[in-house]
């Protein structure tokens, strides 16, 4: 019956959204868009939940996690590629350094505190924790090198940087992937735990899977598309907007997938979702948006703000600190949430 309940909920709070969406104002003000997608998206998280942990049953909680970060970013980058071809770079970058810092901080300090609560110490595996703050390390420097020489740099020299630095992030990225999937796919696996009874069949988990991630991506989309009226009528500021409430809304589903398997000791999974989003993002997604921004004339650079550079940089370095010995503890999440928290407030005032 409860299941029948959450069914129900998910199918009607989406078809609101979509309708609240199409029909917009007067009938629906920015405030009434706004609740209504945000609680659309809550349901949608937790279809998207249940059908990542079936999934990681049969693949293993890594590639599970992989898949779900994977699947979540595909509906990100499909909303940022729509910003690229109408011109709105910095926007996209705001969105781009609140996913990473989103993941690295919230995501993952909700999931670690969460986690924690419930077990008084969980671990994942310890060779990926170092590799993972190896990669975190580089995304930094990555973006760090673009922005550092800009001012010795004609345009048409940053441009030509950015992509061939967005080309290089992507070779590594995709060779982090083969070197960590399949060469060294055993020593990277997950501690064992044991993962009960999958809620469906293989089959059934990836379609559910697949059209979860498609329910993201709609539902997404409606809930970006709410804030400009919703920030234009509390007076919040384009780079809160763009660095916060976008990446916070925009991947709320995807990422709770995250805390639901903290709090089923699946902390190799959560780790994956957050950790391996947040890399995804800066080595693989912002390099293709430069990429592509190519193919529509006008391409966008690489180059970030020193606030969107310090707050990447911050946060790269609390997970890498907190995640390097392959433990966490629910103290550690607070201490992640307590760094995102200063950095939001810091974000808002300026």
């Amino acid at each position: 019956m409860r299941r029948y309940g959450f069914a129900i909920g998910l199918i009607a709070s989406f078809i609101l959204s979509g309708v609240a969406h199409y029909v917009g104002a007067p009938t629906f003000s920015p405030t009434v868009q706004f609740l209504i997608s945000a609680v659309s998206i809550v349901f949608v998280a937790g279809f998207l939940g249940k059908a990542t942990e079936s999934v990681a049953h049969y693949a293993g909680e890594r590639l599970g996690g992989f898949l779900n970060a994977t699947f979540g970013n595909a509906a990100e980058l499909i909303i940022a590629i729509f910003l690229v071809k109408d011109g709105m770079f910095d926007i996209v970058k705001a969105s781009v350094t609140g996913s990473i810092i989103g993941n690295m901080l919230l995501v993952l300090g909700l999931s670690v505190l969460l986690g924690g609560l419930k077990y008084k110490e969980q671990s994942f595996n310890l060779k990926l924790a170092g590799h993972n703050g190896s990669l975190m390390l580089l995304a930094v420097i990555a973006l760090f090198i673009p922005a550092a020489f800009t001012k010795s740099l004609t345009t048409n020299e940053t441009i030509n940087l950015s992509i061939i630095v967005s080309a290089i992030l992507i070779v590594a990225y995709l060779l982090w992937l083969y070197f960590s999937m399949v060469t060294h796919k055993d020593e990277l696996s997950d501690p064992v735990v044991e993962h009960g009874e999958a809620a469906w069949s293989k089959g059934t988990s990836v379609l559910f899977l697949i059209l979860a991630t498609v329910m993201v991506a709609f539902g997404s989309e409606w809930l970006v598309g709410t804030l400009e009226g919703f920030s234009h009528q509390y007076g919040l500021s384009e780079l809160f907007v763009g660095a916060f409430l976008i990446a916070i809304v925009g991947n709320a589903a995807e990422h709770s997938a995250a805390i639901i398997m903290a709090r089923k000791n699946k902390m190799g999974a959560a780790v994956e979702i957050a950790i391996g989003s947040s890399l995804q993002i800066a080595l693989f997604v912002a390099p293709l948006l430069v990429l592509v921004s190519v193919l529509f004339g006008k391409t966008m650079d690489l180059v970030f703000t020193g606030y969107e550079l310090v707050a990447i940089g911050v946060a790269a370095f609390i997970a890498k600190s907190i995640s390097s010995d392959g433990k966490t503890t629910w103290f550690e999440g607070v201490l992640l949430l307590v760094v995102y928290l200063v950095l939001g407030i810091a974000f808002f005032l300026v």
